[in-house]
């Protein structure tokens, strides 16, 4: 089986792994260790939805009294939180499973693979438990089970800061869980269920508490950011309105960048543009960027998805945005390979992202998913062919990215520090999510700069994909 390229996988976030505390911070840090605590290890894997439930799994955790392990071997059990998206995430998911068991033999699983306990303890049948996604309970009864806690009342039973595998200064924020729609290729609503959304009251104090303990980036997640509040019948409670556009408004009023991530091209969107336009003056807000989960262009393969096959108005809607807001950032994944997938209908999909001019675009080559009805579809495409398509779309790809970002080259961008080492500053623009987009380095002047830190920055040099500068 051939496998995507780990950092153009959709479904794919940052991983944090065992044996890395550095993505720990404040009192999570603090809390790796009293004397006597039971410690309990994590490994996220997946998407940023599936690293927000291993947050609050170790958030829940730390409030009755385990410590944190930043290794294995320091760990009473390790909790992996698996992806179950594709097979070869399967794949990666059971290898990770394996690693803990050699390295601390004591594994809890969770997460979307969990959805399958068969498919695991036929595979690791020494693992301790099996829950599926966001099954918070059924987690920690599993770590009472194999760890019992032993808490200090003077110290430990208290309300626990939330523990972040992020680093400090951005956060993800997940709004609703589940999704209503039906596309052949995809599994999550089996493994994740029909369209939850969280009230909005209490999405935007959530987001109040981040912003106050010093994250100064939101990353709104979910399965269909567009939808929120749908289920909800878009009900007001507590003075906060359960509506996408009144949400990005609450939360780009609390002096954060806000950065919408999975929105679909629904015509409400339109109205989330104008939240953008202000963003560019004041410096905080929402940010003009949209994560815009396109799949494919043909009308034919679209409905073979079983997905909307508007691409033509889709066009009409990218100019809207543009003409709103010209300086907008438009971010999508697609497929290639997809079941009957002919050359002419890959064709147009490439004549449609020269049209389409879109400024960060990742593609993976289409995999059967257990249980996904595409696997049924005739004409599937061999992987030689799928990896041609794949590379002449990255191609594609990255010279349409090379010359928006040589057309930066002199602009003045404000950008986010991320990281700063003897090297340099590593940075991000507003055009910019972390891990998945570029990044702007600082190689000169940036010894005063820290994470966190939003600065002004002079273009001076740009590759395919990131750009350098001067402060």
């Amino acid at each position: 089986m051939s496998l995507n390229p780990p950092n153009l996988r959709p479904d794919l976030a940052p991983v944090p792994r065992l044996g890395d505390d550095s993505r720990l911070h404040g009192p999570d840090r603090e809390a790796l260790g009293r004397g006597g605590q039971p410690t309990i290890g994590m490994v996220s894997l997946g998407c940023p939805k599936a690293l927000v439930d291993s947050e609050r799994i170790l958030t829940r955790l730390r409030a009755e009294g385990y410590a944190i392990s930043p290794a294995y071997q320091g760990a009473d059990a390790v909790i992996v939180n698996t992806c179950g998206f594709l097979d070869s995430a399967k794949a990666e998911s059971l290898e990770a499973i394996g690693e803990a068991l050699a390295e601390n033999g004591r594994v809890i699983v969770t997460g979307c693979l969990g959805a399958e306990p068969d498919y695991i303890t036929g595979a690791h049948p020494r693992v301790l438990a099996v829950t599926g996604p966001h099954q918070y309970e059924q987690v920690l009864d599993a770590v009472h089970a194999a760890v019992p806690p032993a808490p200090d009342p003077f110290i430990d039973l208290l309300p626990a800061s939330e523990v972040r595998l992020t680093p400090r200064h951005y956060a993800y924020l997940k709004i609703s869980e589940g999704c209503n729609h039906a596309c052949k290729f995809c599994i999550i609503p089996d493994l994740r269920g029909r369209l939850v959304s969280r009230p909005a009251h209490a999405v935007v104090r959530e987001a109040e508490r981040l912003v106050a303990s010093g994250v100064r980036e939101l990353l709104v997640i979910s399965q269909d950011t567009s939808a929120y509040g749908v289920d909800l019948r878009h009900a007001e409670d507590r003075g906060h309105r359960a509506h996408i556009t009144d949400l990005a408004r609450d939360l780009g009023g609390l002096g954060a960048w806000v950065r919408l991530h999975y929105v679909y091209p629904y015509p409400h969107v339109r109205q989330l543009v104008p939240l953008m336009e202000a963003t560019a003056a004041t410096g905080t807000g929402v940010l003009p960027y949209l994560d815009i989960p396109f799949q494919h262009a043909h009308p034919d393969v679209l409905r073979r998805m079983a997905r909307p096959a508007a691409s033509a108005r889709t066009l009409d809607e990218i100019a809207a945005w543009r003409a709103a807001v010209p300086g907008i950032t438009l971010r999508s994944t697609f497929i290639v390979g997809y079941p009957g997938e002919t050359e002419a209908e890959f064709q147009y999909l490439l004549d449609w992202l020269d049209e389409a001019q879109l400024d960060r675009v990742g593609c993976f080559q289409y995999e059967n998913v257990r249980g996904a009805r595409a696997n049924a579809l005739p004409d599937h495409v061999p992987d030689a062919v799928k990896q041609d398509r794949w590379d002449r779309f990255m191609a594609k790809a990255q010279a349409i990215s090379a010359a928006k970002l040589s057309a930066k080259v002199g602009t003045r961008q404000r950008v986010i520090v991320d990281a700063v080492d003897e090297g340099g500053a590593t940075c991000r623009t507003m055009a910019d999510a972390p891990e998945i987009d570029g990044n702007l380095f600082i190689d000169e002047g940036f010894a005063a700069l820290s994470p966190g830190d939003m600065v002004e920055v002079t273009v001076d040099e740009a590759s395919d994909y990131d750009l350098w500068g001067t402060l």
